[in-house]
């Protein structure tokens, strides 16, 4: 019997103990707290909290297609230089390109204000506009401090930045947009990258740069900064002994960057639009008195001198009115520039600045030919029979448009440029720019009586015009698809016919002196998110 009582006695103090560990087990388990990503409102839509920080983050930026029809390269060239110029056989009668802009922007604010960090690449692949075996295999040339699209093979393509920089406390550090450019940059309604006129990069290539911006109040800044002009703010310098070509251009002969450009601005921005007055100075160099072919130093270079360094620079002044009474938001946007000695401020694209190359028909000749050289400067050494001291060329433009919002879904625009390029002086007179260029100019291309015409004339000054329309539909927020129409004057001041070598397909025979034009075509379509 007590064996039975001891049995029961263990059989229930099992069972409780099952049932407690039953009780313990449904019991919850405290879980580690979700962090939700929160929308930060600060800064605008899009932005949102870094889990676990204070710092709220935007991912953006586009998807962009082009198509350009009897241009010169991908995002709305022109037909005035290369094989595209010559309009020979290796020519692409249309090129394409398509791209993937990705922006990260970060904002924190701080007691010193917001500190923000900005980036953009841009992931690409476009055709070169030419099938010149000669072109496309041949290492970039980076005097400019330009990248080649060169990678765009199958399966290739490139990556290309933009911007880089952080802002902190009134000051920018890094890739950033000049305190010379516009807001509206050199696409002031354009889609193209190759509107002239004035400075512009199209958010396209920002400088290296150290800047501060101080507000006055009322919508009214300024901005000083330090830039790093080795890649965007110089076009070339020639020394005129190494020569020049058929179409008047010589080798890079800009010595390396020993000061930084200054660049600043006063800007007013207010409900009726925004007026902005900018200035920068510019330090021209030349390397060598003695250079070789090409423009690369010999083992006389460094024994042979050089130009003394001269400064240079531009200054514009650029007019926004917004909501003009044609319509809802209608604008018109104008801005006019000088530059001596800094070209770059108006024969200005978003890669290099352009030499003009540009062949067509003629009645007196195998053909005609228009060209114009983009330089900083001019010098021809003392040893050559020059003045040996750099010549600074003078560049005036100036660009506007007018766009129209028909309904929330079409808008149209118009837009145009002028841009002259004088060297001053006059020919024969070898102390100045032009008596220089020429000299050398015949010399080079070994012109005399018996191969030009009586009414021959030597001068490089030229202008560019040009004139442009377009239409975007934006049937949802952020797609647009856009037509362009863009024509092109070349205004050159040779005159009579010569016989001239240009670069190959191009015969040895007598061409004609004449200004030029071309008209392109240009189709996009572009997802903002």
């Amino acid at each position: 019997m007590k064996s039975v009582r001891t049995l029961i006695l263990l059989s229930s103090a099992a069972g409780l103990a099952a049932a407690t560990g039953a009780q313990a087990a449904d019991l919850p388990v405290k879980a580690k707290a979700i962090e939700y990503v929160r929308v930060c409102s600060l800064y605008g839509a899009g932005f949102w909290y870094i889990p676990g920080t204070d710092t709220c983050i935007r991912i953006g930026g586009y998807l962009r297609v082009d198509a350009t029809f009897d241009g010169g390269g991908s995002h709305g060239q022109p037909a005035w230089s290369g094989d595209s110029g010559q309009r020979n056989r290796y020519f692409d009668d249309f090129v394409s390109r398509s791209r993937l802009a990705l922006q990260v922007d970060t904002r924190t604010a701080s007691e010193y204000g917001v500190v923000r960090t900005f980036a953009q690449a841009n992931f690409q692949f476009n055709n070169f506009g030419t099938a010149n075996n000669a072109v496309i295999g041949a290492a970039p040339t980076i005097p400019a401090g330009l990248s080649g699209s060169f990678l765009n093979g199958v399966g290739g393509g490139y990556v290309a930045v933009e911007y880089l920089f952080i802002q902190f406390a009134g000051f920018t550090f890094g890739r950033a947009a000049s305190p010379t450019e516009t807001p509206w940059q050199e696409s002031p309604a354009n889609i193209s990258s190759f509107l002239l006129g004035g400075r512009g990069m199209n958010t396209d290539t920002g400088v290296n740069s150290i800047q501060y911006t101080a507000q006055f109040g009322n919508g009214v800044s300024g901005t000083i900064g330090l830039e790093d002009p080795s890649t965007q703010d110089r076009t070339s310098v020639y020394n005129l002994s190494v020569g020049l070509n058929a179409v008047g251009t010589g080798s890079f002969a800009y010595g390396g960057s020993h000061a930084p450009d200054v660049a600043g601005n006063i800007r007013v921005d207010q409900e009726w639009g925004r007026f902005q007055v900018s200035a920068a100075a510019h330090e021209v160099d030349a390397s060598y008195n003695i250079l070789g072919a090409g423009g690369l130093p010999t083992n006389l270079s460094e024994i042979s001198g050089h130009p003394e360094t001269k400064w240079g620079g531009a200054v514009m002044a650029a007019l926004n009115i917004k909501n003009i009474p044609t319509g809802a938001g209608d604008d018109i946007k104008v801005e006019g520039t000088y530059a001596k000695g800094l070209t770059k401020d108006v024969i200005a694209t978003s890669a290099a600045s352009p030499n003009f190359a540009m062949f067509g028909g003629s009645s007196r000749a195998y053909q005609s030919v228009g060209f114009g050289a983009t330089t900083d400067a001019v010098f021809l050494p003392v040893l050559n029979g020059g003045s040996g001291d750099l010549k600074l060329t003078d560049a005036w433009g100036f660009r506007g448009s007018y766009t129209h919002n028909w309904d929330p879904y079409w808008n149209s625009s118009l837009f145009g440029t002028g841009s002259w390029v004088h060297y001053n002086g006059a020919v024969g007179d070898l102390t100045t720019a032009k008596g220089q260029y020429c000299f050398q100019y015949m010399a080079s291309n070994k012109l005399t009586a018996a191969n030009t015409s009586a009414d021959f004339s030597c001068n490089p000054d030229f202008a560019v015009f040009q004139v442009g329309f377009n239409t975007k539909w934006t049937p949802v927020k952020g797609l647009t698809f856009t037509g362009e129409v863009a024509y092109v004057h070349l205004d050159q001041n040779f005159s009579g016919t010569a016989l001239l070598t240009p670069s190959a397909p191009k015969p040895t025979t007598t061409y004609e002196f004449k200004d030029q034009n071309t008209v392109l075509l240009q189709v996009r379509a572009q997802r903002n998110f």
